[in-house]
């Protein structure tokens, strides 16, 4: 048997009334007439934008995971700020011990001695030159061991050989330039320090490395062994 349920009315007193007899609204046509008033844009002026009610509810969750990692760790929150405080020594540690971060290779300016388009010494040297002109001392440096090897390459002292690093560049002309061969190790290490570590040059490191090509175009290579072989893959491409 079905009950009829009956909406009690809503009586408010009017005081436009001159009887005072108060005026019955029913329940529901009340609560719509006071959503509608409350929806009112006067009532929600100083109401939080939706981005700040969305960074509220990140950080009540951010919130809600360190409480839980703190009830988690021995110690509860002074644990947890030992463990944080850990994870950035390590972290630190780590950076210290391994210097600069190495660019990736085959990424966009990744070392490489050679771009797609051949060069001659020549044209490296002169790119080195107007770099140095400009106080652009890295991409001086970088153009001239260039300069350096290719040289070597177009008088047959160096097999010309793609993907060549400085370091094979220099091992390779150390045995037919014996002479040369602490100024091209250290000039290896300067190109690598450039390109990978990303570590500037400056002026004096870009004059040694254009002092030694200059002594190097005119040294006379011993080939008493033949010609070089080439040395074991290691480093970044020159």
């Amino acid at each position: 048997m079905r009950t009829a349920v009956r909406e009690a009315p809503f009586a408010v007193r009017s005081d436009d009334s001159d009887d005072g007899v108060p005026v019955t609204i029913p329940r529901v046509p009340a609560r719509e007439a006071a959503e509608d008033e409350l929806s009112k844009p006067m009532y929600h002026e100083n109401d939080p934008s939706p981005l700040r009610r969305l960074l509220d509810w990140v950080w009540e969750r951010i919130g809600d995971l360190l409480d839980a990692a703190a009830g988690a760790t021995p110690g509860g929150w002074v644990g947890l700020t030992v463990v944080a405080l850990l994870v950035v020594l390590l972290l630190v540690g780590l950076r210290l011990r391994m210097g600069a971060l190495r660019r990736t290779p085959g990424s966009a300016g990744r070392g490489e001695l050679f771009d797609d388009r051949p060069r001659s010494a020549d044209e490296h040297r002169a790119a080195a030159e107007r770099y140095a002109s400009a106080a652009r001392w890295s991409e001086a440096l970088q153009e001239r061991m260039r300069a350096l090897v290719r040289s070597l390459e177009e008088r047959a002292l160096l097999d010309p050989r793609p993907g060549r690093t400085a370091d094979e560049a220099a091992a390779e002309a150390a045995r037919v330039l014996p002479d040369h061969t602490t100024g091209l190790y250290a000039a290896a290490l300067a190109f690598d320090e450039v390109t990978y570590a990303g570590r500037p040059a400056d002026q004096a490191a870009y004059l040694r490395l254009r002092d030694l090509d200059e002594a190097v175009r005119h040294s006379r290579p011993h080939l008493a062994g033949g010609r070089p072989t080439p040395a074991a893959p290691g480093g970044g491409a020159v």
